[in-house]
């Protein structure tokens, strides 16, 4: 799987919301300041050539869906960030989020019990 951009990633973010369209269905889906919409099309066209989406033409419009599910990227690109940046330790990656003070006791508490729930 082809590392996305930031720009791509939003996109795709739009995407996976809308399940399927078109450019301009899409661009009406962006937050300000939205791309110009032959911007975005590159875009879309970049993510195709990747493999993030897949395109049908219907007339003169293409409608976009996508072509990998958003969990599976999700999945896919925390486990490169662990592996990266966290010497492939999810114990350091959450303690950093704690030091950063990106993660309260709460939140940390609420991981053990999904943690312990997901364990019976």
């Amino acid at each position: 799987m082809e590392k996305l951009t930031a720009q791509e990633e939003d996109v795709m973010l739009v995407i996976w919301q809308q399940k399927s369209g078109c450019v301009k269905d899409f661009l009406e889906q962006m937050s300000e300041p939205k791309p110009p919409y032959t911007t975005l099309a590159s875009v879309i066209k970049n993510l195709e050539r990747k493999g993030y989406v897949v395109a049908k033409r219907y007339g003169n419009v293409y409608f976009y869906t996508p072509a990998i599910d958003e969990n599976e990227y999700k999945r896919k690109f925390l486990s490169n960030v662990v592996r990266n940046y966290f010497a492939n330790s999810y114990r350091d990656m959450v303690a950093f989020f704690v030091k950063e003070e990106q993660l309260t006791a709460e939140e940390l508490q609420e991981i053990v019990r999904i943690i312990e729930k997901g364990k019976s």
